[in-house]
């Protein structure tokens, strides 16, 4: 497999890892891959598809910028992003990697290509850099989900894909059948598999920082009350419910309450992610609240002798199922619908539970299975090109998907009907016929029916 732990988890902002993670890479990596910038006298960047249907409500315009301008998802403070993308508006220029001043406005530089689709992926863009003797240079880049991007022509294997590993797999077939010759486990094959490309300690302490980053998002979220930013004034919620079920109702706590929690875990992750918080790709931003919540429910209410270990192991189980996804089918909403987004990050996160749970491989391939099946056909079509509604809700309801599909498989030897290989072909080909008003454009489905009823009530 030509890919890390550490490309389905990154570390970045919200609102969405195709739209602002992607965008905000592939701005910056055009103005490194044309430097020295010193002769450079405009840029201008254009968006297709999906990014210019959905680009505001996905900041994704803000993204290209501060991209433009030297920032990376992982490094970027939340908190300053506004302010620096105001100022430099005010001004009516783009310092390039903080190193070259060109005049630059949303209005003239940015352009929105909404009728219009770049050939090899719905979320396209393309820029152009000129310079002061008359030369251009342009360049195409596809955000593919998740955060990876790729440029026209390219492979789409990341670097990851240059170093060998003992346990190579393209399949879940293929990664079944080395765990039955090899007497391994499917974690213990990822772990040897990213320790072929750094060290232990550099893996473990990688591992403990995507979980801390997942804590802390879910710790925020839990705290901030207000409305979301992006004119459907939506209210958060996952604080105020949170605190709700912490208070004078704890005394008739019901069985089904700590399920109730995983799903505030969840909406409050989206929430954070919604704002434009720091988050963790898992494997997208549109779903990055449901492996957090599983998460926090197996390290507080399943009561781990060793957490710790746990978490790595449910991380290395989960990325192993997210690399087979975006291999053979895709994790992009725009692509696939969010099938690939919310029924991917299911999946991923029932085989990470059962495998920290101390299931087998057969069972772990199971509950995967049941995560993705339950999902197929989902459509993405957020309101308002904002990742808000439908989103939010849809991660809690996947975390407890999740856990229900654990659940299932644990009480099972792993037999079953339909094999993980074969659900992913199948979400591959349903993404291929949807229509693509379903697929992120918000010209489809809920949102376009509750606008329209609004309308109509005004």
């Amino acid at each position: 497999m030509d890919m890390s732990v550490f490309d389905l988890f990154k570390i970045g902002i919200g609102p969405s890892s195709s739209h602002t993670v992607g965008p905000m890479v592939a701005a910056r990596r055009f103005l490194v891959e044309n430097a020295p910038l010193d002769d450079v006298t405009g840029i201008t960047a254009e968006l297709y598809g999906s990014l210019a249907l959905t680009g505001v409500g996905h900041a994704t315009d803000k993204a290209v910028i501060l991209g433009l301008m030297g920032e990376t998802p992982q490094d970027v403070d939340p908190e300053l992003v506004d302010r620096m993308l105001a100022a430099a508006e005010e001004a009516g220029e783009l310092r390039l990697l903080g190193e070259k001043t060109v005049p630059f406005t949303r209005a003239v530089n940015l352009v929105f290509h909404k009728t219009e689709n770049l050939p090899e992926h719905p979320n396209g863009m393309r820029f152009t850099l000129r310079r002061a003797d008359g030369r251009t240079a342009h360049k195409v880049y596809y955000s593919v989900g998740g955060g990876f991007i790729r440029a026209e022509g390219e492979s789409a294997a990341p670097a990851a894909a240059s170093t060998p590993v003992p346990y190579p797999f393209d399949t879940m077939e293929q990664l079944l059948d080395l765990g039955q010759r090899t007497g391994k486990t499917i974690p213990q094959m990822l772990r040897a598999n990213e320790l072929a490309r750094l060290g232990e300690a550099e893996l473990d302490a990688g591992l403990d920082r995507i979980w801390n980053v997942m804590r802390s998002c879910i710790a925020r979220g839990m705290e901030i009350t207000g409305q979301l930013p992006g004119g459907l004034n939506v209210k958060r919620r996952a604080a105020t419910l949170w605190r709700h079920a912490q208070g004078a109702d704890r005394a008739n706590a019901l069985p089904h309450d700590a399920l109730n929690g995983v799903t505030l875990y969840a909406m409050a992750v989206n929430e954070e992610n919604a704002a434009g918080g720091r988050v963790v790709t898992a494997p997208t931003n549109g779903a990055a609240g449901i492996i957090p919540a599983v998460l926090k429910y197996y390290a507080e209410d399943c009561k781990p002798l060793d957490p710790v270990t746990g978490v790595r192991t449910f991380l290395l189980t989960a990325a192993a199922i997210g690399m087979l996804c975006k291999r053979n089918a895709s994790i992009s909403g725009a692509e696939v619908g969010c099938q690939g987004e919310v029924g991917v990050a299911c999946a991923m996160a029932a085989a990470g539970l059962v495998a920290a749970l101390g299931g087998t491989n057969a069972q772990i391939e199971n509950a995967a299975e049941i995560g993705i099946e339950h999902h197929l056909g989902m459509t993405c079509d957020p309101i308002g090109g904002l990742v808000q509604i439908p989103c939010i809700e849809r991660n809690g309801m996947g975390a407890v998907k999740a856990i229900t599909a654990a659940s299932l498989a644990l009480k099972g030897d792993g037999t079953h009907f339909v094999s993980l290989d074969a659900v992913i072909e199948t979400m591959r080909q349903t993404g291929a016929d949807m229509q693509a008003k379903y697929k992120e454009t918000s010209l489809g489905g809920l949102a376009i029916h509750v606008v329209t009823v609004n309308h109509a009530a005004c």
